[in-house]
């Protein structure tokens, strides 16, 4: 077996490799002056599992290129079998036609993925559980709840609320409600164009109760502002948590999260965050989850088990 890092996020690479108790692979990743990325292993890989770690981040596009040239560098090294986890999943969000003449770009990585040689995928908390279906190929798709549950259960909060910040995730967020014995309540909004969002309804209890926000992701925080907003204006508990598994974080969001005064903002480390980026933000660790799953993979180990241990 052999764990090799992109450039996305190292130190969740080495993360995993600490728990694996496995040295970090040898690979050259370097950018020419034209702009163009170049890739070369090392160490021999022939024969051998090759475990790929490479998430999206602000250079989401670069991200890709690099780990398509990783996928195809392996395959042509002679690689027994190349595995990628990407923790956040590219272009997860486009993966339907919303509009008309638009592209399913979250199908489109996923083949270019397989063409570049990937035999095996491991991702974190898929926008849409459709785009697994996106694949020929296996795919891993974890849930970061488990994670989320232990944190909140040790807070003993007092007459919780779980709220979906919209119906698309209601599903996500009642799973995670029953994990952690709270009630669900469910926003509807609209969004009048990219980045912006308006909550039209509310349902479920709130006056006087804890509200916990649950979502995947974070990204301009203009959907999570509005909600804790809405919440607020329902008569909610001031003090609202907010949860997502992938700390996208795009301008203006630490801003505006800066200011929004949230009692605690709890996500992963599925992209690298600056831990002091505003007061209040919680990091949770995935390596140990990552870690346990490849070591599943390795030794041909069932992984169902872990899903939502």
């Amino acid at each position: 077996m052999h764990l090799f890092s992109g450039s996305s996020h190292r130190e969740l690479t080495e993360a995993i490799a600490k728990q694996l108790k496995v040295p970090l692979g040898d690979v050259t990743l370097k950018t020419f002056s034209c702009g163009e990325r170049y890739v070369k292993y090392e160490q021999s890989i022939r024969g051998q599992d090759v475990f790929i770690v490479q998430t999206a981040t602000q250079n989401v596009n670069e991200d890709l290129i690099e780990l398509f040239l990783m996928c195809q560098a392996a395959k042509l090294s002679f690689a027994k079998s190349v595995h990628v986890i990407t923790p956040f999943f590219p272009y997860s969000r486009q993966d339907r036609i919303a509009e008309y003449r638009e592209p399913i770009s979250a199908k489109l990585i996923a083949h270019l993925l397989e063409e570049s040689g990937a035999d095996h995928v491991i991702t974190l908390n898929l926008h849409s559980d459709q785009i697994q279906g996106f694949f020929s190929i296996p795919v891993d798709a974890l849930e970061a709840q488990a994670i989320f549950a232990k944190y909140i259960e040790k807070k003993k909060l007092k007459n919780p609320v779980v709220v979906s910040p919209d119906a698309g995730g209601a599903k996500r967020a009642k799973k995670f409600a029953d994990r952690i014995g709270a009630e669900l309540a469910i926003m509807h909004k609209s969004r009048p164009e990219h980045g912006k969002a308006e909550i039209l309804e509310l349902v479920g209890e709130i006056e006087g109760r804890t509200c916990i926000l649950f979502d995947d992701m974070i990204d301009t925080a203009g959907s999570l502002i509005s909600a804790k907003d809405a919440l607020l204006d329902a008569g909610a508990n001031p003090d609202v948590y907010a949860i997502a598994t992938h700390p996208v974080f795009s301008y203006p969001a630490i801003e505006q999260l800066r200011d929004a005064k949230f009692k605690e903002i709890i996500v992963t480390d599925s992209i690298p965050t600056d831990p002091n980026a505003f007061e209040g933000l919680t990091i949770l660790p995935i390596a140990p989850l990552l870690a346990q799953v490849i070591e599943h993979v390795e030794k041909g180990q069932s992984v169902t088990e872990i899903y939502d241990k």
